[in-house]
């Protein structure tokens, strides 16, 4: 009887639904597991007649089963799914966001930026999915290398108001030679406005009075970019 039970504890079968994931993490590791188990374990428990796999199913079916989507959904966007509660919505919430974060972190371990690929990429998992629009700034040394990546402004859906000596303020404090500008676009065009485009030659003309040179300006969408430096508007 006892071995019985023993050998059972070690059956996927032998468990509750719910609890199936997080034994097969454990069993088989982190890669063997579906999205849809991995937010399992995220939410803990489905409903009495719906399973906390199932249910993770559904909820990434409504995202056409794309992470980047899931990322974008808010906490009562989430809780209209039947047996997603507040609690339950923060957590996938949260991890979403520790996901954006790392991906991001992993970036600030370049040594030297040399290209505008490379600036997109720290900065598109920042601002790449925002639905209103955020001005940034990468501060060089001598180098190229990182010294801070600032969030300089925040606005609304189409546009943001940038304060030209609070940038150059922030560059003298760190030393920076050099600096690269990006900002977003929600609406996903990759075109400059005539507005990004004038800041840009107020900022370049700033930056020359004080010996440090704007490198580019990009603007950041989802899964694009546009480079001021790449297409000679600089």
């Amino acid at each position: 009887m006892e071995g019985d039970i023993h050998s059972a504890s070690f059956s996927i079968k032998s468990w509750n639904e719910d609890d199936r994931p997080r034994e097969k993490l454990l069993s088989k590791g982190t890669q063997a597991l579906s999205d849809a188990e991995l937010i399992a374990i995220l939410i803990g428990s489905g409903t009495r007649s719906e399973s906390a796999v199932s249910l993770s199913q559904r909820i990434l079916a409504s995202v056409g089963h794309n992470l980047n989507a899931l990322g974008k959904q808010s906490v009562q966007e989430l809780m209209v799914f039947k047996g997603i509660g507040e609690a339950k919505a923060i957590a996938i919430v949260a991890a979403m966001e520790l996901g954006r974060r790392r991906r991001a972190e992993a970036t600030t371990l370049l040594h030297k930026i040399t290209s505008s690929a490379e600036v997109y990429e720290r900065l598109q998992p920042l601002i790449g999915e925002l639905p209103h629009e955020e001005f940034w700034i990468v501060y060089l040394n001598n180098s190229n290398r990182i010294l801070q990546t600032v969030q300089l402004s925040k606005g609304g859906i189409t546009g943001t108001v940038v304060d030209i000596r609070l940038a150059f303020k922030q560059a003298l404090q760190l030393g920076a030679v050099a600096i690269i500008l990006a900002h977003n676009h929600p609406s996903g065009t990759l075109k400059p406005s005539h507005a990004d485009i004038q800041l840009t030659k107020k900022l370049k003309l700033a930056g020359e009075s004080l010996d440090i040179k704007v490198l580019d300006h990009l603007i950041v969408t989802e899964k694009a970019y546009f480079s001021f430096a790449d297409e000679q508007m600089l």
